[in-house]
């Protein structure tokens, strides 16, 4: 049987506090918004 995948990521103090923070409000820059429009426009052309 296989042996489950480790990640290995821990954070801590002031790391796992900003993570925890975003991960409550998550915000999205305009190149971010660029990329996933990209991304749909690519996976509508792929599309069966």
């Amino acid at each position: 049987m296989a042996k489950p995948i480790e990640i290995g990521l821990e954070l801590h103090g002031q790391d796992a506090r900003r993570f925890h923070e975003y991960m409550e409000q998550p915000t999205i820059t305009n190149e971010g918004r660029a990329l996933i429009r990209e991304a749909l426009k690519r996976a509508s052309k792929e599309s069966l």
